[in-house]
């Protein structure tokens, strides 16, 4: 049995379901999987006074959750899980890229999804409901275009080593819109088109949020900036629908469900059985 354990400092798309992606129907019988978070605070008193409840349950790898792991706190957690010499994989958004170095120097693995966007987090405009709402749109641009699967994979390759007692080999992933285009989840051309196009929307919806919340000072300005990223990230939710359904409609939905024993079983024709 691996223990894996999850800490999360802070909030992407990523990290609502990361651990659920792991156990999706629950079935699993080589794993065992635990959560600690920071909440949505990401400073360095809070991840200090999580991660020690963290380390407690003495996890033999650790997916590590957070935005722009550059900054303090988000740091500091990579600096004491490196220092403890447990397989760790850092996932995070596109700022993840200024410290791709000092990851790899501190000996961690990392999955950075370019297309995992900053909220709208002015006070003017954010609230509970339009956070949820947000999250849920990223979430399902992520899932629809295959992302999940692609991060979930590196996370699966992991566990198997862990549990055949063989060299670990730690991702070094920067997921891009060519990630899209390479992968092997879409049949039909269109329907590819439509989800690279939903993730390249992403994108642009962390540089409008980037520029409203922290260059923008005027407050008519930066009000509307964050409305208009909002409503592209709902605009990308629906695209990255509509390639699915477009699977859909060709009974080629590739679905990739885990076996007891942590296998991944595979299927594109609904009424299969996955193999």
């Amino acid at each position: 049995m691996i223990k894996v354990g999850v800490f999360k400092c802070g909030n992407i798309g990523t990290a609502p379901v990361l651990e659920l992606l792991l156990d999706e129907l629950a079935d699993r019988k080589d794993i065992e999987v635990r959560v600690v978070t920071t909440g949505s605070k990401m400073d360095t008193r809070a991840v200090e006074e999580s991660i020690e409840k963290f380390l407690r349950l003495s996890p033999d790898m650790v997916l590590l959750v957070s935005p722009n792991t550059a900054v303090a706190g988000s740091a500091k957690a990579r600096e004491i899980l490196s220092n403890k010499r447990v397989p760790t994989i850092v996932f995070t958004d596109a700022p993840g890229k200024r410290v791709i170095k000092e990851i790899a120097k501190q000996g961690l693995g990392y999955a950075i999804v370019t297309g995992d966007p900053l909220i709208g987090a002015r006070k003017e405009f954010l609230d509970s409901t339009e956070m949820a709402i947000f999250n849920s749109n990223v979430i399902k641009v992520l899932a629809c275009t295959g992302i999940f699967r692609l991060i979930l994979a590196e996370i699966d390759n992991v566990i198997t080593s862990l549990k055949n007692k063989t060299a670990i080999s730690l991702p070094k992933l920067v997921v891009d819109i060519e990630s899209i285009r390479d992968s092997k989840d879409f049949k039909n051309p269109y329907a590819k088109a439509k989800a690279m196009a939903a993730f390249e929307m992403l994108k642009k919806v962390a540089e409008i949020n980037v520029k409203a919340c922290f260059v923008e000072k005027d407050k008519a300005k930066y009000i509307l900036l964050v409305a208009c990223a909002h409503e592209i990230a709902q605009m990308s939710a629906s695209l990255a629908e509509q390639a699915r359904e477009i699977e859909k409609c060709g009974d080629t939905v590739l679905r990739t469900p885990h076996a007891k024993d942590g296998r991944l079983k595979t299927k594109d024709k609904l009424m299969f059985s996955p193999e």
